[in-house]
């Protein structure tokens, strides 16, 4: 990791290379791997729009609002052109996924590269950043494909951003006069709007890209110095605000459609009822777990459960961690200032997904590290750099640093192995978590696809014991007891399912199904209406809608 410029400008291709060669290669193995039971379906396997390829009709649902509580076109056009080239092959769907990753490594390299000049740096930064087992989630998993999509166009903003704040400055040394008042309107330079583009793109990607103006912003402080300059006043300050507006719209506008997204799609539970408090405590054990895991990556989970409360001791202890690096990297600004940039890059990426604004049930998320994990990697891999400052300690440096790459690797490797199957992934998920709900829920479908429908009521019931409230499991308890005969009981969990979930059309279907053979016609009616209210388009709800009116008439 030394700060030594490269000795030849083929070095940076060569490391280009390296890190596409060894993504693909350490992630070649997903290639083998099925689509899963959590999300693939609705995203991929079941949805009829995704799975007829691309097609003027997909294309206008496409940039509709509110399926799945997301809206991301580009993610779902992503979707239909796998299953135009590959139909429901996983291997093409996860090979897909696995270029876009290599592309963001390499891309986040050649970003950096630029922007400092450190190719050593660059580099470690872009590997610990393909390597890591933090990213399995975001590239194994099909469904995710929203996050290499979206990191690929915010990768892809910040480099034209650089390129056009460096052309900006050389044109400005070239002229060698004051700036204008005209400075003041916004740019016009191809750059600039490709920029915009970029952005706009990463945002009908995935939401969580709206915080980029924030990170232009610090760019704009380190590498780029146009804040930190002596020349620095409140006029050029204006300026650069004034330059961020149009990205600050595109965000404003994605979060807008984003909360009309979640807010009309009702039928995904989610923990909405929670107290600020424990939003709170959530969020600051969040960001220390995320952290933890960065250093020391080991029960990694598709599922982290939302706990019913967190130890005080461990929410204070969080609390001082970051108001302690919070401090830490204000009091060394002047002299290091990637720790700051590094560290709110971190702290602010992460605040659509930190919980306070919470959708589904999860308390944490690997996932949600893909873009945030970099401004870690940043402030790590530059701060290392600076506190080794001898030529014989930058070689035990590289040392260590090769070895943690080659930790990497391996923790890589095994994680990706549990993504083989639904078994063996939430297996490992009940395994390293405590009262896990929902992964209790996807072992017992996994195990009854696999036929061992026997061994999943223990985890349905389970589930229902943990959280009586999720809706899944008390469905799922309710159609297995149902298949061996239990309707008494069957009926209860079905019912309360149902309650629980009134925009469900699956479980408002099957328990108006059930009310219906049981000589209900009447109840079951009002279940199949839900169910179209839902889904209008469901051809087997209409039917049994038209054989409980009959029944109503027959009595």
């Amino acid at each position: 990791m030394s700060t030594a410029s490269p000795k030849t400008p083929r070095l940076p291709a060569v490391i280009c290379l390296v890190l596409a060669a060894v993504t693909l290669a350490v992630y070649w193995p997903v290639t083998r791997h099925g689509f899963i039971n959590f999300d693939d379906p609705p995203y991929i396997t079941e949805n009829p729009n995704v799975q007829s390829g691309l097609t003027w009709h997909g294309l206008a649902w496409a940039f509709q609002i509110g399926y799945a509580a997301y809206w991301q076109p580009l993610t779902w056009i992503s979707h239909m052109l796998d299953c135009q080239l590959f139909g429901l092959h996983a291997a093409g769907h996860h090979f897909v996924n696995i270029l876009f990753h290599a592309a963001n490594a390499v891309l986040l390299f050649l970003l950096l590269n630029r922007l400092t000049g450190a190719a050593w740096r660059s580099a470690f930064v872009a590997a610990f950043f393909a390597w890591h087992p933090l990213r399995v989630e975001s590239v194994a998993w099909a469904a995710e494909r929203k996050d290499v999509l979206s990191g690929f166009f915010w990768m892809l903003t910040l480099l034209t951003y650089a390129r056009f704040v460096q052309k900006s400055e050389v044109r400005s040394q070239r002229s060698e006069i004051r700036a204008p008042a005209s400075s003041f309107w916004l740019p016009t330079s191809g750059y600039y709007l490709l920029a915009l583009f970029f952005f706009a793109c990463g945002l009908m990607s995935k939401p969580m890209v709206v915080t980029l103006p924030f990170v232009l912003l610090l760019l704009d402080y380190w590498p780029l110095n146009r804040i930190r300059n002596s020349e620095f006043g409140i006029r050029n300050f204006i300026k650069l605000l004034l330059e961020k507006l149009p990205f600050f719209a595109l965000s404003a506008a994605g979060s807008i459609v984003m909360s009309i997204a979640q807010k009309g799609n009702m039928s995904i539970w989610s923990l909405t009822e929670l107290s600020w408090s424990l939003r709170l405590e959530n969020a600051a054990v969040s960001y220390l777990r995320y952290v933890s895991k960065m250093f020391w990556p080991t029960d990694l989970a598709v599922i982290y459960p939302y706990p019913h409360h967190w130890p005080a001791a461990l929410v204070m202890t969080a609390a001082a961690f970051l108001v302690a690096w919070t401090g830490l990297a204000l009091w060394r600004n002047r002299e290091n200032p990637y720790l700051a940039v590094g560290w709110f890059w971190f702290l602010g990426t992460l605040v659509p997904v930190i919980g306070l604004v919470q959708t589904g049930m999860q308390s944490m998320a690997d996932r949600f590290t893909y873009l945030p994990g970099i401004g870690l990697l940043i402030a790590v891999v530059w701060g290392a750099n600076d506190l080794f400052k001898r030529p014989d300690q930058k070689k035990y440096l590289a040392i260590a640093g090769a070895v943690a790459l080659a930790g990497c690797l391996m923790a890589t490797s095994i994680q990706i192995s549990y993504w083989q199957n639904d078994l063996k992934l939430f297996a490992h998920t009940v395994e390293v978590t405590t009262d896990n709900y929902a992964a209790e829920v996807c072992l017992g479908e996994a195990l009854e696809r696999n036929g061992h429908g026997d061994n999943a009521l223990p985890f349905y019931s389970d589930a229902v014991r943990i959280e009586p409230d999720y809706p899944p499991g008390q469905f799922k308890l309710g159609m297995i007891l149902l298949e061996q005969g239990r309707a008494e009981e069957a009926s209860n969990h079905l019912a309360l399912a149902a309650q629980l979930s009134p925009r469900d059309p699956v479980i408002q279907f099957d328990f108006g199904t059930f009310l219906l053979q049981h000589g209900q016609p009447d109840e079951a009616a009002n279940y199949f209406r839900a169910a179209l209210a839902a889904n209008p388009d469901f051809a087997e709800a209409k039917t049994n809608l038209a054989a409980a009116l009959a029944g109503q008439r027959g009595k």
